[in-house]
């Protein structure tokens, strides 16, 4: 089973793509995770994103598919996988498509996750983590029990700089632009399930469920 993960940030993906590996047995692959491994291991494929990157410009989508592609290869073993994070925009999309072609596969389904704009600023502001141990708390969500302090006697808690209200905003605007337009290439290929991102993290978790059961 191979499955693309659609979502926002701060719609939830990462708690659901753990659960959804865990159940399925597949490899969670996140687009992220592999570059920075990639670059910190300095791979050619990793060299030359990261020249991109020193200069201010985007990764091209065929280095990002040919990392993809280069992971899923390498791991004929799994049962399958969870893409997260990629594709990003309909180039890449394509790219990924033809790739799966030519190795024989193809993506059983894409999880679209729907997030209101307003609870996703929400969600992302309010998340605080521990750099020494490693916790992570949400000041709505779920708060330590002292303010702005790790449970574990730690210290203070650090917010991520990418967290910040304004950040967030042109992170989403970001994603309706390049990312949205891949739940209609999807919807047109008839792979896609839409989810209600909004509803408690169980009742999500009840709707990949019912998604992926049927795959």
């Amino acid at each position: 089973m191979i499955v693309v993960f659609l979502g926002p940030p701060g719609a939830g993906k990462g708690t659901q793509c753990n659960f959804i590996c865990d159940r399925y047995a597949l490899k969670h692959m996140s687009s992220g995770d592999i570059l920075r491994r990639e670059r910190k291991e300095g791979t050619d494929l990793g060299k030359e994103a990261q020249s991109y990157m020193d200069s201010g410009k985007l990764v091209p989508d065929n280095l990002i598919v040919a990392m993809m592609m280069k992971e899923i290869q390498a791991a004929d073993d799994a049962k399958g996988f969870v893409l997260d994070g990629f594709p990003r925009t309909i180039g890449q999309a394509e790219a990924l498509d033809n790739a799966m072609d030519k190795a024989g596969k193809k993506i059983d389904v894409a999880l679209n996750l729907q997030v209101d704009d307003n609870k996703l600023e929400e969600r992302v502001t309010g998340r605080r983590s521990c750099l020494k141990c490693g916790a992570s708390y949400h000041l709505v969500f779920s708060p330590p029990k002292v303010e702005n302090q790790c449970d574990k006697g730690c210290g203070q808690l650090n917010q991520r700089s990418d967290d910040t209200s304004e950040t967030v905003r042109s992170r989403i605007a970001t994603y309706h632009e390049q990312t949205s337009p891949l739940v209609a290439y999807y919807t047109k290929k008839g792979n896609i399930a839409d989810l209600d991102g909004n509803a408690a993290i169980e009742n999500v978790t009840k709707q990949i469920v019912e998604v992926l059961d049927k795959v």
